[in-house]
C-alpha cells in the first residue's frame, strides 16, 4: 500500500471514530500559535492540543516574518466575519524548537532565508536564527512591536527542546501594546 492509501484509510477511520461536526472555525481556546513545520515538533502533539482549541500557522522556523503578518491580517478579517474579533482574551503564542533545519537555510542558503525572512542579507545575524532561546524572544518582540496587531491579545514564547520533549517558557504571557481596535 502507498502512503496516499495509508492516508485514505486513516481518514476513513478519522471519519468514523475522531470527526466532530460540532467544532467551531474559531479556537476554543482563543489561541493562535506559530509554530515550525519540522514534524517533530506539531504543537497538537508537543503540547497536548485537542481538536479545535487552538489555530496553528506553521512556517520553516516558526519565525515572525513578512508573510505571518500577512497571515494574522487575514485571520484577523476572518475572525470578524465569523462574529469572534480577535483581541482581549485571545493569546498568540510562539513555538520554537532546538536543532531547528532552518539553521541549515542560514549555512547554505542564506539569500533565501534573508527574503523569506524580508531583510538583507547581511542582516540575518542580527534575527538569532541558530539560537531558539533569542530568535523567540526576538519574535515576539517583532510582535510586541506592530501597532497592527490587535490590543489586548496576550503573547508568549515557548522553546521546544527535541531531545527531552519539554518545554522551557522564555517569554512570559505579557499583553500587547494598546495597538489599533
Amino acid at each position: 500500500m502507498n502512503f496516499h492509501e495509508t492516508l485514505a484509510e486513516r481518514n476513513a477511520e478519522f471519519a468514523q471514530t475522531g470527526f466532530s461536526a460540532e467544532l467551531k472555525m474559531m479556537p476554543s481556546r482563543r489561541t493562535t500559535i506559530i509554530g515550525c513545520v519540522d514534524p517533530r515538533v506539531d504543537p497538537m502533539d508537543v503540547l497536548k492540543l485537542e481538536p479545535g482549541e487552538a489555530a496553528v500557522i506553521r512556517n520553516v522556523g516558526g519565525r515572525v516574518n513578512p508573510a505571518l503578518f500577512e497571515t494574522l491580517a487575514v485571520l484577523g478579517v476572518v475572525s470578524r466575519a465569523a462574529g469572534a474579533e480577535i483581541g482581549g482574551g485571545w493569546n498568540l503564542v510562539v513555538l520554537q524548537h532546538t536543532d531547528c533545519g532552518i539553521k541549515g537555510c542560514y549555512h547554505h542558503a542564506p539569500k533565501l532565508l534573508a527574503k523569506q525572512m524580508g531583510v538583507e542579507e547581511d542582516k540575518l545575524d542580527t534575527l538569532a536564527i541558530t539560537d531558539p532561546y533569542q530568535a523567540v524572544a526576538l519574535d515576539v518582540a517583532a510582535l510586541k512591536a506592530n501597532p497592527n496587531l490587535p490590543a489586548g491579545v496576550t503573547v508568549s514564547g515557548l522553546v521546544y527542546d527535541v531531545k527531552t520533549g519539554r518545554v522551557t517558557t522564555v517569554v512570559p504571557p505579557a499583553v500587547l501594546h494598546a495597538g489599533q481596535e
